[in-house]
């Protein structure tokens, strides 16, 4: 079983088609998907009809938690970002319809999947501990081991950090597959992550891929909002 692992879209389209695009060069059986799915980039609609369209397995982000629970008319800006952020909130909110944005309120924070050599996979925007706290390339082995809590499965697929790292700890691979919207920008300009799984009855192989993107970063994007 081959799975493919993204997380934070966040409404990219265009870069989930890009990375879309490099996977259909190879097929999978799975399209795993750890959170921040529509909110803020610019095309949350059109981005969810993709992610169903292909049967991805979702669980709930702090930006789908977000759109889906809280009134922008209940919000009170301190500053020009905050408030290009809540009329984005309006316009995406407005776009996806009451049904979909119910759709993400009732996403799983949790999903567990049985892998072909006994184990299990955990897909989970954060931490196992709280899916809203991220574990992060730069914390230490005990710091991440807080987090995993104690049933953390055994593999653990994560995302909100936006930047990818693969590492075992405690007998648990952790392993965060960046963000496909918003990794951070390279001296080589914009790029979106992704990471290969392969299940098989003696183990699991790991791969992770960078998919070059021809678009703006996303602060130009969202500075450019009315």
């Amino acid at each position: 079983m081959i799975l493919l692992c993204i997380s934070d879209i966040q409404g990219h389209v265009d870069a989930l088609a890009a990375v879309l695009a490099t996977a259909e060069r190879r097929s999978f059986h799975k399209l795993l998907v750890a959170g921040d799915v529509v909110f803020p980039g610019p095309a949350p609609l059109e981005t969810w009809r993709r992610l169903t369209s292909a049967g991805a397995v979702l669980v709930q982000g702090v930006t789908d938690r977000a759109i889906a629970t809280l009134d922008p008319k209940d919000l009170r800006p301190s500053n020009d970002h905050e408030r290009r952020m809540i009329e984005r909130m309006r316009s995406s909110r407005a776009e996806l319809g009451d049904l979909i944005l119910e759709r993400i309120k009732r996403l799983p924070t949790h999903v567990r999947l049985p892998l072909e050599d006994g184990g299990e996979l955990l897909l989970v925007h954060g931490s196992p501990v709280d899916a809203s706290e991220a574990l992060s390339h730069d914390m230490s082995d005990e710091e991440i081991d807080a987090l995993l809590g104690d049933d953390p499965a055994d593999v653990v697929v994560c995302g909100m950090s936006h930047v990818p790292f693969d590492r075992t700890i405690s007998g648990v691979r952790v392993i965060n597959v960046g963000s496909v919207g918003e990794a951070p920008r390279s001296a080589g300009g914009a790029f979106a992550n992704a990471t290969w799984i392969e299940s098989t009855p003696s183990g699991i192989t790991v791969e992770s891929i960078v998919v070059p993107l021809d678009r703006e970063p996303v602060e130009e994007k969202l500075s450019a909002m009315p």
